[in-house]
């Protein structure tokens, strides 16, 4: 053979070689897009459908949703009332108990227990809380021990009858009425704000 169809075959093999190369090459090319395409498609599937979930949960709490109101368990208080003015009659109750008001807790403190001490624990009608608090001690431990750090805040007359007004510095928004005479220390304190703690002092008998 020739050295000039030596080198035409050569040349044909090698033209041969590059096809074959630059096909496998497009062939794992398509192969590997194929592949690419198919991630793709998964990951958007998998987006569209936690967002699709999302979307239900999210109407689903929207539809359900309500909201919680603490229940008020209402006490019975006047029982108490009349048992501890029998042995304390400087103790003071609401009559009547102003509307829409409600008692939820009450507690006397005996005079075994001295000092002797009594508690009436009321909601209001806006759902703020208003207490009262009466005892035996007229000193300033009694007013310390209920009210913690509080500042003087000028003056309520209440049916004709002065009363200290007081705003506690540990607690936030609660304000107190402190009256101290005929041997006994009473206390309406609460979140309720003035009027109402004014409101419910009128009511004290």
């Amino acid at each position: 053979m020739s050295s000039t169809s030596e080198e035409q075959a050569a040349k044909q093999q090698a033209a041969r070689a590059e096809q074959a190369r630059v096909r496998a090459e497009a062939e794992a090319y398509r192969a590997q897009n194929k592949i690419d395409r198919a991630k793709a498609r998964t990951l958007t599937n998998m987006v569209w459908a936690l967002l699709a979930c999302f979307i239900v949960v999210a109407f689903l709490a929207v539809v359900t949703w309500r909201p919680k109101s603490e229940k008020i368990r209402a006490v019975e208080y006047a029982p108490q009332l009349t048992e501890a003015r029998k042995v304390a009659p400087w103790i003071r109750g609401p009559e009547p108990m102003p509307a829409g008001w409600t008692a939820t807790s009450v507690q006397f403190r005996t005079p075994e227990q001295s000092p002797m001490t009594w508690h009436l624990g009321i909601v209001t009608d806006q759902k703020k809380y208003v207490g009262l608090e009466q005892s035996n001690v007229t000193g300033k431990g009694f007013q310390s021990e209920e009210l913690g750090k509080t500042s003087d805040d000028g003056t309520s007359t209440v049916a004709g009858v002065v009363w200290q007004r007081k705003t506690l510095l540990d607690r936030e928004d609660e304000h107190a009425l402190v009256l101290i005479g005929s041997g006994a220390t009473t206390i309406v304190t609460g979140n309720a704000g003035y009027q109402a703690l004014e409101t419910f002092a009128a009511t004290l008998r």
